[in-house]
């Protein structure tokens, strides 16, 4: 049997993030693999039930952490490390894989890694996206996880990147390392929403935000400057479609403010902004009955949200970056940040007949089908663990 440690989500089940979604999946879609058992650090703040439980058949082990601002994800890191080291010396496990999600570690990394080493096993890593370019990070915090990958990189046995940009990335700043590297996508789903059209969870919801299905535009997504929020809510105050633009964001009031100071959004009523969706199948059904998607990430591999917006909504508007444009490929429409761009993209996606929207939404629910499957995200990962 093949022992696979997984350290740097903050635990399953996952309500809380993409790492968080993969590990889940991951373990559900090989709760009954024979050859293959899991073990998954988890915050003890967030999971209260034993120190080490079970879920999907995996081995759960909640890590203690105290809260110590920033600094609290590394602590954690190192401390679930340091479990899984002392675990498989226990219990004499031959040939273990730790795998560590983002790169978070790297000035503690290459000690592990030759403990690991030591005790016949070896590490991989998923390198996430460029953490290091996020704005909500200081310049020395940047610095930091730029320094923190590069060592990651130097010293992990593979790289397993969710993103063929990331992978070429990761290919050519490294090249001195000679890196190993594969790419396994992240996972999505295309089943439909169990919730009904007439379903009062989500008319109600539909009514408290003065919305109607198929005349919104969505976006859903964390409320930070990388993911242009500015630039879709200034082009769709320009263009001139009469349906909403309907925003699921995270709380940031800072933020909020210098759009509202910028742009004077509040005096257009079409744009409104409807607070947090935790309720999974009621995000679906809110999807489902988008007109259309904006997805304006620009930092980071296979984003989460694009993946579960080709899934279920017909018609997606994708800022043209290569990350995005490697997921939607001729499945969706693009927009620049050039002044006028996505507003005029607005406009014409007004205008597409139902024929051509059906297209669309059987093009990307294809795309997803094929290539960001669960079953078959899980189904790479069985190869690479056991190869």
């Amino acid at each position: 049997m093949q022992h696979i440690f997984i350290v740097g989500c903050k635990g399953i089940p996952g309500h809380y993030g993409g790492y968080e979604t993969f590990v889940d999946k991951l373990t559900e879609y090989h709760q009954d693999n024979q050859s293959l058992h899991y073990y998954v650090a988890c915050r003890d703040d967030l999971n209260e039930e034993q120190p080490v439980f079970k879920y999907h058949n995996a081995t759960c082990f909640n890590v203690k952490t105290p809260n110590i601002g920033s600094a609290r994800a590394i602590l954690y890191d190192v401390r679930a490390l340091k479990w899984c080291c002392q675990y498989i010396q226990a219990h004499q496990i031959e040939k273990p894989i730790v795998y560590v999600l983002a790169c978070r570690i790297g000035p503690f990394f290459s000690k592990y890694v030759r403990r690991i080493h030591q005790l016949g096993g070896k590490v991989f890593v998923n390198p996430d996206g460029h953490e290091w370019m996020r704005a909500k990070w200081s310049k020395p915090v940047r610095k930091y996880w730029k320094y923190s990958e590069k060592l990651m990189v130097k010293h992990a046995d593979l790289l397993v990147c969710d993103s063929k940009n990331i992978e070429k990335y990761i290919q050519e700043t490294y090249a001195e390392y000679a890196p190993k590297t594969t790419f396994i996508a992240y996972g999505s789903e295309t089943k439909p929403s169990s919730l009904k059209d007439d379903d009062p969870k989500f008319t109600n919801w539909l009514r408290e935000h003065k919305l109607r299905a198929h005349e919104y535009y969505l976006v859903v997504g964390r409320f930070v400057p990388e993911n242009n929020y500015e630039t879709m809510i200034a082009e769709f105050m320009k263009s001139h479609t009469k349906k909403d633009f309907a925003i699921i964001a995270t709380t940031n009031d800072a933020l909020l403010d210098e759009l509202q100071n910028k742009l004077f959004f509040r005096r257009d009523r079409r744009i409104k902004f409807v607070g947090t969706v935790y309720d999974s199948e009621l995000l679906k059904k809110i999807r489902e009955n988008a007109y259309g998607y904006f997805h304006g990430h620009e930092v980071g591999g296979t984003n989460p949200s694009l993946l579960e917006a080709l899934g279920s909504t017909k018609l997606n508007l994708l800022l043209k970056v290569g990350f995005n444009e490697e997921v939607g490929e001729d499945a969706a429409l693009y927009w620049t940040k050039k002044p006028g761009n996505l507003a005029s993209l607005i406009d014409r996606a007004d205008q597409l007949d139902q024929q051509v929207l059906d297209a669309y939404g059987e093009k990307a629910k294809k795309r997803i089908q094929d290539a960001y499957s669960w079953p078959f995200i899980a189904d790479q990962y069985r190869k690479i663990f056991c190869e």
